[in-house]
């Protein structure tokens, strides 16, 4: 495991993990837990948090709390951060990690598909993030971070893929989490507010998320077709790393591929 010193600072403080079931999000509150950090984990389906949270103990080792929440429910995200401050008195760090993509091509695709994405994408969101900067000034704190888990779909429009899969749309919603961090990063200027804006766009992951694209229940044999691309850890990395530089640096946007990834 990685050391990183400045991360000492949010050892006692609470992060709140969107899409913390599976993937990249189970993975952070895993790591943040170890490091020292309450975290209160947040999916449509807890049963895999719940295990997790379990499983952690030990010395310094802080506590997760599991809460079913859907990011496309207001109400589901005013609860869970209700829930944050009932246990640990309130959110340091918001991580909105949830997301989903549909094959929805812009020409021919389903409504309810752009609906969706959307909702979870962008919405959700921004739902997250108004309601931790909300209870931020309700506890008098200047301090934290917003962690957006965005894509290099939100860095540049990604061709069509093999088999006929088209992300175009899921690619339009990315793009605006690429705006939102300087939009949300400009307004905490404007705030005078000391908090800091983090954009993660990573390439591919071995995580759910292409079989649930692609709508194959066989999610391994998804995953062990993709060949050596990001693992879940090496994103939780960049988040740490973020989070633990000096309180004077910024980190804005971390693009991270796969070595053998071309675009």
């Amino acid at each position: 495991m990685a050391s990183y010193p400045g991360i000492e600072r949010w050892r006692g403080k609470v992060a709140l993990v969107t899409g913390a079931s599976c993937g990249i999000g189970y993975d952070l509150s895993k790591r943040l837990c170890e490091l020292g950090m309450n975290v209160v984990g947040c999916a449509r389906t807890v049963d895999t948090i719940q295990a997790l949270s379990a499983e952690l103990g030990g010395a310094g080792c802080g506590r997760l709390v599991a809460v079913k929440c859907d990011v496309k429910k207001e109400e589901d995200v005013k609860a869970t951060f209700e829930v944050a401050k009932k246990e640990f008195g309130g959110v340091d760090v918001c991580v909105s990690n949830a997301g989903l993509g549909h094959n929805a091509p812009l020409l021919t695709g389903s409504t309810q598909d752009w609906r969706d994405m959307l909702e979870v994408n962008v919405l959700g969101l921004c739902i997250c993030n108004r309601e931790f900067m909300t209870q931020l000034k309700e506890r008098g704190v200047n301090e934290g971070h917003l962690f957006l888990i965005n894509s290099m779909s939100g860095q540049r429009v990604p061709q069509l893929q093999a088999g006929g899969t088209n992300v175009h749309f899921y690619s339009a919603t990315k793009h605006a989490v690429t705006a939102l961090t300087e939009g949300v990063r400009r307004e905490l200027r404007a705030m005078d507010s000391k908090v800091r804006v983090t954009s993660i766009s990573p390439g591919v992951v071995r995580t759910e998320f292409a079989a649930r694209l692609k709508k194959n229940s066989d999610v391994k044999t998804v995953q062990d077709a993709m060949g050596d691309v990001l693992e879940s850890e090496d994103i939780t990395s960049s988040i740490v790393y973020a989070l633990a530089v000096p309180p004077r640096m910024e980190i804005n946007d971390i693009l991270i591929r796969p070595t053998i990834q071309v675009t």
